[in-house]
């Protein structure tokens, strides 16, 4: 498997869909196409035996050589990033106490059933 090499993705989330190799390292593999862009193990790759020819290996030339194989490609906008509220322990401009449980309160001791006496056992105790 080389840069270039058409495959697909036999692991994960994206499984079932065909990818490029764009950047080798070591036994991890930079892929884009169908699937998301990221590094992925070789060993979740079966390579396809075709061969595009990239020259800088960017989303936009992947894209054009996927749709001349006639595979289009969705691209999705990222999401942006809101800033969550931060949660302040404080209600009503007063601080509330936390308390603590502790397993004991949380598991209430019952009091022991006595097992069924058979009646031949209750005889002979009388």
């Amino acid at each position: 498997m080389n840069v270039g090499s058409i495959c697909v993705k036999i692991a994960g989330r994206d499984a079932g869909k065909k990818c490029v190799i764009v950047e080798k390292k070591d036994n991890l593999v930079l892929i884009d196409g169908e699937t998301r862009r990221r590094k992925v193990n070789q060993s979740h790759l079966v390579p396809t035996g075709e061969k595009i020819e990239l020259k800088s290996g960017d989303h936009e030339e992947v894209k054009a050589a996927f749709k001349q194989m006639g595979i289009e490609i969705k691209d999705t906008k990222p999401k942006p990033k809101t800033e969550k509220p931060k949660k302040s322990r404080k209600a009503d401009g007063k601080k509330r106490a936390v308390k603590k449980v502790t397993k004991k309160a949380v598991k209430k001791e019952e009091p022991k059933k006595e097992a069924p006496v058979k009646k031949a056992e209750a005889e002979k105790k009388e």
